[in-house]
């Protein structure tokens, strides 16, 4: 026992430790497919990350708008060395003129889908300048007249702050041969891809010394959702075999999304199922209806499809004597008193409608006569025609005369209704029926539906783990008969 549990906790903690590995992939992963949409983000707050991440993704500086960025700070310079009025500032603020006017024109910022921030870029120096061109704009402010007459320090600092850090993002992200972007993440990838390829591989040899009727594909099929764990592209669906080990490993309860799961996938193929099936049930009878399998049924004439038995036995015949015996020899007999309670009452009902009879019962003794004389035709009538019901049963003669009547009323009824065209109407009316149910019925089967009937199945499922079973004879009754 112990040796068990010894095995069953490195097993626990073997899980636990592939699960953990495998949500840290995933967050790899994810942050990988984060980063480009979120560089700005990263450069803003985390700029460490910059400078680690970027050669993975072959993202560099771009070369003219880091040019521009440092052509500024070198004006910067000069300006707290020599001032604003001197001619090396003059030579560098035409130099950035001319820059700024390049990058209008060559928008260094559409190879990596950044235009709007070139768009921002203009903006925010128009409304500054309060001109509607963005190249005059950038002409006015980077003048010895406009940063004299606007102050250079507040100028310089309103470029730092909303102008520098726009031009900042932009970047320049290498191609490689196979013209898509450089990235190379399965660097990182790759020593998870041989931990879990070793596992897999692993686990499967288990999984088939364990069931030596499987293949090696087969083997492989029990654990299907690792494969994504391998997969080169498509990574972010490793999220399904994260969460399944994270439940494995007892890291993560997933318990009432499992249930949830699976009773949405059983509610939708329940109700496809059902409509499915009684759909394509009342096409068949359609289909009968139609080929005139009805008529020929009444008429008693041979179906296109011959009638197969299975055990030489006509199982309504068989039916019709079954309730005919327990009607005579079960239920009759219980209420024998009750028919002749009513009887005995409709005796006395036309005693009493008769004059002569009104006339009599002022003399004595003639209302106790007549109770009595009501109780015995009434119990006489209820006696005859049990008995005659019975011999009619066991009258093996009896019996075949009302065979007989049956088949002859069955013949004159399916001849009478062909002959008077009655049965081609009952046809139409069945088979408009029938389309009624599955419009009104079948085709409005809803999700509230099938989730009822599932909720209600776990009840019972509930009810029967919970109370004790009793077991049922399912023989039917005996028959008792006299």
């Amino acid at each position: 026992m112990k040796d068990i549990k010894s095995s069953q906790q490195r097993n626990l903690w073997f899980e636990r430790f592939m699960a953990i590995a495998a949500t840290v992939n995933l967050g790899l992963v994810l942050f990988n497919l984060s980063y480009v949409p979120w560089r700005d983000f990263y450069l803003r707050k985390l700029p460490q990350v910059i400078q680690i991440y970027d050669p993975i993704k072959g993202i560099e500086p771009h070369r003219d708008t880091k040019n521009y960025l440092d052509t500024v700070k070198v004006l910067e310079e000069e300006v707290s060395q020599t001032g604003l009025q001197s001619p090396q500032v003059n030579s560098r603020l035409e130099e950035i003129r001319h820059l700024s006017n390049e990058m209008i024109d060559s928008n260094p910022f559409a190879g990596v889908n950044k235009s709007g921030t070139l768009e921002k870029v203009k903006k925010r120096m128009r409304d500054r300048i309060g001109n509607q061109s963005a190249k005059q704009s950038f002409a006015t402010f980077w003048s010895q007249p406009y940063l004299t007459q606007k102050s250079w320090v507040q100028e310089i600092n309103f470029f730092n702050d909303s102008i520098r850090p726009l031009i900042a993002t932009n970047y320049y992200r290498k191609i490689g041969e196979n013209g898509e972007f450089v990235d190379i993440f399965w660097e990182i990838d790759f020593p998870f891809g041989i931990l879990f390829g070793l596992e897999l591989l692993g686990r499967t040899f288990f999984i088939k010394r364990r069931h030596l009727g499987l293949s090696w594909f087969e083997a492989l099929l029990w654990r299907w959702y690792d494969l994504f764990l391998l997969l080169p592209f498509w990574r972010w669906l490793r999220i399904l075999p994260v969460l399944v080990r994270l439940d494995q490993a007892r890291l993560l309860d997933l318990h009432p999304v499992r249930k949830q799961i699976h009773q949405g996938v059983v509610a939708n193929f329940a109700e496809e199922l059902t409509e499915v099936v009684v759909v394509r049930v009342i096409n068949q009878i359609q289909g009968s209806i139609q080929r005139g399998e009805l008529t020929r049924w009444f008429s008693q004439q041979e179906n296109l499809r011959p009638y197969i038995d299975i055990n030489n036995v006509n199982e309504v015949e068989a039916i019709a004597s079954l309730l005919v015996k327990t009607i005579v020899y079960q239920v009759l007999p219980d209420i024998q008193p009750a028919i002749v309670a009513i009887l005995r009452h409709n005796i006395e009902t036309v005693f009493h409608q008769v004059p002569v009879y009104r006339n009599l019962q002022n003399l004595p003794g003639v209302g106790q006569a007549q109770t009595q004389l009501s109780e015995q035709l009434a119990t006489q009538i209820t006696t005859n025609i049990y008995k005659t019901l019975v011999n009619a049963v066991e009258d093996p003669v009896g019996a075949k005369l009302t065979s007989q009547l049956v088949e002859k009323f069955s013949e004159a009824l399916g001849s009478e209704m062909k002959e008077k065209h009655v049965l081609s109407e009952i046809q139409s009316l069945l088979f408009d029926f029938l389309e009624e149910i599955k419009i009104n019925y079948v085709q409005r089967l809803s999700q509230e539906d099938i989730d009822q009937i599932i909720e209600q199945t776990r009840q019972l499922r509930t009810q029967a783990s919970v109370s004790p079973v009793v077991k049922k004879s399912t023989a039917l009754p005996e028959i008792r008969e006299g």
